[in-house]
């Protein structure tokens, strides 16, 4: 297969159609794509960002461009959201992209993956390089780092005045350690000129006119640019040699420079630098408040132990008059006590006498009642049954009654007759009969066999 450098466009195409083949405009950009992105491989792009907005969705586009030309660029939502700075318009910045075709409207574009700031390749090649030097002559190596006085007399801050990182650890020493010392050693924190002045600042501050017992080397956040002061060898060599414990606070928690490495302990911000210098006097702080607490505390558990002692003690001191007529008063109170206590249980053994001499003649049997009480169940079963023989006896009769009048044969003794077809069926109407038809008469005693003659409807 040709390579991107001496191949034509024709010799990517995947199973491109004729001369004479005819191609709908989708089939042709997906063509387009096809080639463009086999041809090109994953490259870096460098330019200046123009054009640029940020999608609801998350994505970022914008436009790359030179002198000469300029290209779309389209950076997707799940790129765009681990970029560490924010790219603006006008920034000069290096890209690593797909080139692409977007088939709808048949734009040409880079696809980013990958967005970082102009030289910012050049500039991690050479933090790379000075990183392994050092660490290979042992500037990293922990065992040579210096302890930190628990209580420093002194705190020597390294930074620019102007700085906003001075005043966050200004604030911060005050509020955790108000009585401690601070002197401040100013320097330029970004440019050209700052690793010079820094080693300056650091010279002045190890030479202990001061009473300075720690160092505070602290800048704010920025980009890698920002930072590369800190970057400088001179200035980590200045550091190891410092005869001083040096702390660096340097950018935010991700950012790391070479002073990092070297310095005697990293924190993640100036913040926290200055909450680690501090952190033996606040510790103490609030220790000593909670040993005031628990010494007062302790004071008056104290004293009311000992009231309580003094409380008892003058309850004993009695006089035998008030003891005697105590006395005489508890026995008083007993014996009214015991007297209700008597009569109570008198009253309920009354009670429940009672209730067993009720139970007692409500058992006990009286023949002459009792006679009289069987003769009168007697006399209401015998009416009982009369009246129930009587009552059935009516119903009989009125049900035989009602059976007699319904009985055909008590109807024909009243002078009706039924009539019968050959067939043996009950005849009700002429209807269905004819002249000369055989008919059988049932009559209340005997019968006849009638010939049909006429018809009267």
């Amino acid at each position: 297969m040709p390579t991107p450098c001496d191949a034509s466009p024709a010799d990517f195409l995947p199973d491109a159609p004729d001369a004479s083949h005819v191609i709908s405009v989708s089939a042709l950009n997906r063509l387009a794509r096809a080639a463009l992105e086999t041809a090109l491989p994953l490259l870096w792009v460098g330019g200046e960002i123009s054009n640029l907005s940020r999608a609801a969705s998350g994505h970022i586009y914008f436009t790359l461009k030179d002198a000469q030309a300029q290209v779309r660029c389209a950076m997707w939502r799940n790129r765009a959201q681990t970029l560490p700075f924010r790219p603006e318009n006008g920034m000069r910045v290096e890209a690593r992209a797909l080139a692409t075709l977007f088939e709808a409207r048949g734009d040409y574009q880079l696809n980013v993956e990958i967005l970082r700031p102009a030289g910012a390749g050049n500039l991690a090649e050479a933090f790379r390089r000075l990183k392994d030097k050092l660490a290979a002559e042992g500037l990293f190596d922990p065992a040579r780092r210096r302890p930190l006085p628990t209580f420093p007399g002194g705190i020597g801050i390294i930074t620019s005045p102007a700085a906003a990182a001075l005043r966050d650890v200004l604030v911060t020493l005050r509020r955790r350690a108000p009585g401690l010392p601070v002197t401040i050693y100013p320097a330029l924190v970004q440019g050209a000129d700052a690793p010079q002045q820094l080693c300056a600042a650091l010279a002045a501050a190890t030479q202990r006119a001061d009473g300075v017992e720690i160092i505070l080397l602290v800048r704010g956040g920025g980009s890698l640019e920002d930072l590369w002061a800190f970057n400088d060898e001179a200035l980590a060599r200045a550091i190891a040699a410092s005869p001083l414990p040096v702390v660096s606070g340097i950018g935010h928690e991700t950012d790391f420079t070479i002073a990092d490495f070297v310095a005697d302990l990293r924190a993640p911000t100036p913040t926290g630098a200055a909450e680690l210098v501090s952190a033996g006097y606040f510790s103490a702080r609030d220790a000593l408040a909670v040993t005031a607490r628990r010494l007062r505390q302790s004071i008056t558990r104290q004293l009311e132990t000992l009231s309580q002692r003094a409380d008892r003690c003058a309850l004993r001191l009695i006089h035998p008059r008030d003891r005697l007529r105590r006395a005489r008063e508890n026995a008083i109170y007993n014996e009214q006590r015991l007297r209700q206590a008597m009569m109570i249980r008198l009253g309920e053994f009354a009670h429940r006498l009672s209730k067993l001499q009720l139970r007692l003649n409500a058992r006990v049997p009286v023949p002459a009642a009792m006679r009289r009480q069987i003769d009168g169940i007697g006399e209401r079963l015998d009416r009982a049954t009369r009246a129930l023989i009587g009552s059935q006896r009516q119903r009989l009769d009125a049900l035989s009654t009602g059976l007699r009048q319904l009985n055909p044969d008590a109807v024909l003794t009243r002078g009706y007759s039924i009539v019968r077809d050959a067939e043996g069926h009950i005849v009700r109407t002429v209807t269905g009969l004819q002249p000369d038809d055989m008919l059988a008469v049932q009559l209340a005693e005997g019968g006849i066999d009638v010939t049909v003659k006429r018809l009267r409807g």
